[in-house]
């Protein structure tokens, strides 16, 4: 057992921390907001590297992490293992680790797939990096929690795959939403449509998490509309060539978001392509 802290209490990071708690190995929990009645919850950051040796942070932008770890690097020393999990750009990434490494602490950068379901049934995918003695010494954690985990080289590296991962999964949702808004439009109903993409080397795994969704029409958040917006930006500024696709999801999405679905499923792009109603806006 190890005793580890969870900083960041969302969606993902809740799950991890009560998976922990399950186990006995939680030894502390913090969230921005606070959570007094969350296992292990502590109201002082301050207390989650007295209380933890392992620190995993689950947060959701580069500024969040860089708060977070303005307010920590004075308690770590060589005791102490940092996984980053937060999807970040490669410069932050960097920049991140040489903060925590100069105490003397590890810090492995752990961008992750998987979303809710992964989370929650233990099934989390790790993309790692970091020295390979360091990942060895943070395994018992990874085993927690995962499955699957892959060293993709150093942390820049890790967080550069998780954005164009992202970027992927994405323009996979939205071809989706469309194909599925033609279908329809053209009378196939979903069962078909649904059976024969699964046929077709169109689909994806990504496409599979979604089709319960687009079916019930189910926008409940897996991944947030302002969570995948904030990781194509990411990877739309630190690129070093044009990314037209991603440009127009993001678009997307920000239509999405003012339209006020900012915290449902991404897969939400779909409703952006539902006619609407001239007598239901009339009447509205």
């Amino acid at each position: 057992m190890i005793p580890t802290g969870v900083i960041g209490l969302g969606l993902i990071g809740s799950i991890w921390a009560r998976h922990l708690h399950e186990d006995g190995w939680l030894a502390a929990a913090w969230n921005r907001t606070p959570k007094p009645d969350f296992p292990k919850a502590v109201s002082d950051l301050a207390e989650a590297p007295a209380r933890a040796e392992v620190l995993i942070l689950c947060l959701s932008d580069p500024p969040a992490v860089e708060s977070v770890l303005g307010r920590l690097v004075s308690r770590l020393s060589a005791r102490h293992l940092v996984i980053q999990t937060s999807t970040i750009d490669p410069a932050c990434s960097a920049r991140f680790a040489a903060r925590v490494r100069a105490t003397g602490a590890v810090y492995i950068e752990a961008p992750f797939s998987g979303s809710k379901p992964g989370a929650e049934t233990r099934r989390t995918l790790f993309y790692l990096g970091g020295a390979p003695a360091d990942i060895a010494r943070a395994q018992p954690v990874f085993d927690r929690l995962s499955h699957q985990q892959h060293r993709v080289g150093d942390g820049p590296h890790a967080a550069a795959f998780k954005l164009a991962s992202n970027l992927a999964i994405a323009a996979q949702i939205a071809a989706l939403c469309e194909a599925l808004a033609l279908s329809r439009a053209q009378g196939l109903n979903d069962d078909t449509f649904f059976a024969l993409m699964k046929t077709n080397m169109a689909w994806s795994g990504a496409m599979g998490i979604k089709e319960p969704k687009l079916r019930a029409g189910d926008y409940t958040p897996q991944f947030a509309v302002r969570h995948m917006l904030k990781d194509l930006r990411l990877a739309r500024d630190s690129a070093a060539a044009p990314l037209p696709v991603c440009e127009m999801v993001i678009r997307q999405l920000e239509s999405a978001a003012a339209r006020g679905w900012a915290d449902e499923d991404f897969a939400a792009l779909f409703k952006l392509l539902i006619p609407v109603d001239p007598a239901a806006s009339n009447n509205g």
